[in-house]
């Protein structure tokens, strides 16, 4: 072997020339900015819908146009990376990211305004995996946890944050002003990047003009992931399979993915490396992944829904209580990091999805009578079992991977958490309100004349209106739609306990998957050379 190829092989043969935690704060940055744009304008539609004269199901796409785009260029990272290099591309990223940012403050109408999101779509998408990528490769496996930890407090916490943020901003200022916020952040990032950061040695940049650009995959890529986020989004609103538009969508978006699976596997040179995939450890780790988002954004869904909805609680009151939760994830990272230098990645996510499930199991105790510190108590279980897996999990998928392929890794990575977050959004809207029809159903059985117990009650809130002044006519009406709203927030209820069910039997389903993965080392090194 010669000294060029043994330098390659030892994993503390290059070492950055800044400390590489200030290196993993400068990249953080960007990526949190990002990942607070994917939920910060949720709160905001009706503002933004009234401000630039648009219906609401119009404004909806100021949301979908955004992750649209990201998700199309979240798995072309790792190759765009390899063509320009990838601080060119990390920076490129950011500064689009940040123009259409401020053009998006800016827009004048609906029109402009998605098209700005398109942009900014664009520009997000290739923070996260160049991140990761860079965090890879800066830090030695054994300290890879500690940097995935501070990768980890902003993707996990963003989110959470997000529509409080959002919410207090639009009361207090002006829609605009969730844009806006990002151009100071996207500066300096800017800056420590130019500074700060380099490509190693070992990373492979093409020469363009020997660079074969895959189009039909590109096009096929781009057809099919947009299509398939589209479907996700829109497919509760227009019901479904009941919807010709969303029927058409989603087989253009299977036969798109269907061709992208079998043309890319063949190619010399792909956009996408599928081949990854036959590495154990990253399959399980992307699964595992996709879970993450799923129950995370399925959750952060539901609980503010269930805050605002059946308990009356203002919309900060509702991000008050999941706060706690964020700092919690801030605090265990760091430590979480810390265990993976002494054990295997396994058992922590055994850990982490024990919790996290019974977190979710906990939730299906939620009841209308309950108070502010049961909630916050539910999501800071949450929020544990969240910590204790985010890490892990990046670890896990790296550790038997080359380092040349980790761009490539990290783009695949964030496609499978922000697809998984998309589909765990449209599966619990969905089931809420259907399931919310069959406790409808069953409880209507027992609303009829002939029940005592619905006599009883009916005869019962009728005096009670009766004594507040009301005729006996209006009484018996205010009777039956008291009795009628009192029944749909009991079915509505039991829906929100069906879906915390299900959330949490889907986790505790993917530990048999944890078991099948690869042995390594603590720290994330591999088990045997």
């Amino acid at each position: 072997m010669s000294v060029a190829a043994a330098t390659l092989d030892r994993p503390d043969a290059w070492r950055p020339a800044v400390n590489p935690w200030i290196i993993a704060l400068a990249v953080t940055l960007a990526t949190f900015m990002e990942v607070l744009d994917t939920s910060i304008a949720n709160v905001s539609l009706p503002h933004i819908a009234g401000s630039l004269s648009a219906g609401q199901d119009e404004s909806t796409w100021v949301l979908t146009s955004y992750l649209v785009s990201n998700a199309i260029v979240l798995p072309l990272s790792g190759w765009l990376s390899s063509i320009v290099g990838r601080k060119n591309f990390y920076m490129g990223c950011v500064t689009l990211f940040t123009m259409s940012s401020f053009l998006c403050g800016l827009a004048p109408n609906l029109g402009v305004l998605i098209l700005c999101r398109v942009l900014q779509g664009v520009g997000g998408g290739g923070l996260q995996p160049s991140e990761q990528a860079i965090l890879a490769d800066t830090f030695p496996p054994a300290k890879r946890g500690m940097a995935f930890a501070i990768y980890g407090v902003a993707v996990v916490t963003a989110p959470a944050i997000g529509p409080t943020l959002g919410g207090w901003i639009t009361d207090n200022f002006s829609w605009r002003w969730i844009f806006f916020i990002n151009i100071p952040v996207g500066i300096l990032s800017l800056l420590l990047t130019s500074r700060l950061i380099q490509d190693p040695p070992y990373f492979r940049r093409r020469r363009i003009a020997e660079t074969h650009i895959d189009y039909i995959g590109l096009s096929f890529v781009a057809l099919g992931l947009g299509t398939l986020q589209v479907v996700l989004d829109k497919g509760q609103r227009d019901d479904w399979f009941e919807s010709q538009f969303i029927t058409i969508l989603t087989i253009i978006s299977v036969a798109s993915l269907l061709f992208v699976i079998f043309w890319e596997w063949k190619q010399k040179d792909p956009i996408i490396d599928l081949h990854l995939f036959r590495d154990r450890n990253f399959s399980i780790s992307n699964l595992l992944m996709f879970m993450l988002g799923f129950a995370l954004l399925g959750s952060t869904l539901l609980l503010p829904l269930f805050m605002q909805t059946m308990l009356g609680y203002t919309a900060q009151q509702s991000g008050l209580a999941l706060m706690p939760g964020g700092f919690a994830i801030m605090a265990l990272l760091p430590l979480v990091g810390f265990l993976l230098s002494r054990h295997a990645p396994r058992w922590l996510l055994v850990f982490g999805l024990v919790v996290l499930s019974a977190s979710l199991f906990h939730m299906t105790t939620f009841n209308l009578q309950m108070d502010f510190r049961t909630t916050v108590i539910a999501r800071l279980l949450q929020a544990v079992g969240m910590a204790f897996l985010f890490v892990p999990i990046n670890t896990a998928a790296y550790a038997f991977l080359p380092r040349e392929k980790n761009n490539a890794a990290s783009g695949l990575m964030n496609l499978a958490r922000n697809i998984g977050g998309s589909v765990g959004i449209s599966v619990v809207t969905t089931m809420l309100d259907r399931r919310t029809q069959v406790h409808l159903n069953d409880m209507a059985r027992n609303l009829s004349a002939g029940n005592p117990a619905m006599r009883a009650m009916l005869t019962g809130a009728s005096r009670a209106m009766q004594a507040h002044g009301a005729s006996a006519t209006e009484a018996t009406q205010q009777a039956y739609a008291l009795i009628q709203g009192t029944v749909q927030r009991q079915a509505t209820m039991l829906s929100y306990i069906d879906c915390f069910w299900f959330l949490g039997v889907s986790i505790l389903c993917m530990i048999p998957a944890v078991f099948l993965m690869k042995k390594s080392k603590p720290g994330g090194g591999m088990a045997v050379h």
